[in-house]
């Protein structure tokens, strides 16, 4: 059992780990887009609407597809004021509570009222309100699944690693982080 824990925590660990890094890329065409619509606005008075809207979009798919990867490197904000100096076990427990009670139904609630505005977006094959706008705005509205899901992985995989340092497992420190090699 808690090999198989182990298994989970370091797969999906993995994933988002994989899926953070390569949208972290999608920052670099953002400003590399946002910098091109204000040279070509202001010095040869000229741009595209889809241009505008590419960058915004991107955007959106950092927070929303990196959210798994912040969860997993503790980049939340939280408040620590109990939590930071309690032990390992204490902290284990909060991370169990949270992610079942809070996080996952969080997640859950998310992904279950966004389905009807998503599934809707995909049955008309919306695109951009704007003339000249980007096609394919159900795909960007897919994002929202996406971080649901990843959300949640990522809130299984927190649950698990807590469990294990609950359990003692060799695999993973007091901090709750899995080891190398393990």
């Amino acid at each position: 059992m808690q090999n198989a824990l182990a298994s989970f925590v370091r797969n999906v660990d993995a994933t988002n780990e994989w899926i953070g890094r390569g949208v972290a890329w999608l920052a670099v065409a953002m400003v590399a887009i946002t910098f091109l619509v204000v040279v070509l606005r202001y010095a040869f008075a000229t741009g595209w609407v889809w241009m505008q809207e590419s960058y915004v979009w991107l955007h959106g798919l950092v927070f929303m597809v990196g959210a798994g990867y912040t969860l997993l490197h503790d980049g939340h904000v939280r408040v620590d004021i109990f939590y930071r100096p309690a032990s390992a076990r204490f902290k284990a427990w909060v991370d169990i509570g949270g992610a079942l009670f809070l996080l996952l139904p969080f997640a859950v609630l998310i992904g279950i009222e966004s389905s009807g505005y998503v599934i809707e977006s995909w049955s008309k094959q919306e695109a951009s309100r704007e003339a000249g706008g980007l096609p394919g705005l159900f795909l960007l509205k897919t994002a929202i699944w996406a971080f649901c899901a990843l959300v949640a992985l990522q809130g299984l995989s927190l649950g698990a690693r807590s469990a294990l340092v609950l359990f003692g497992h060799p695999g993973f420190d007091a901090k709750g982080e899995a080891r190398d090699g393990v």
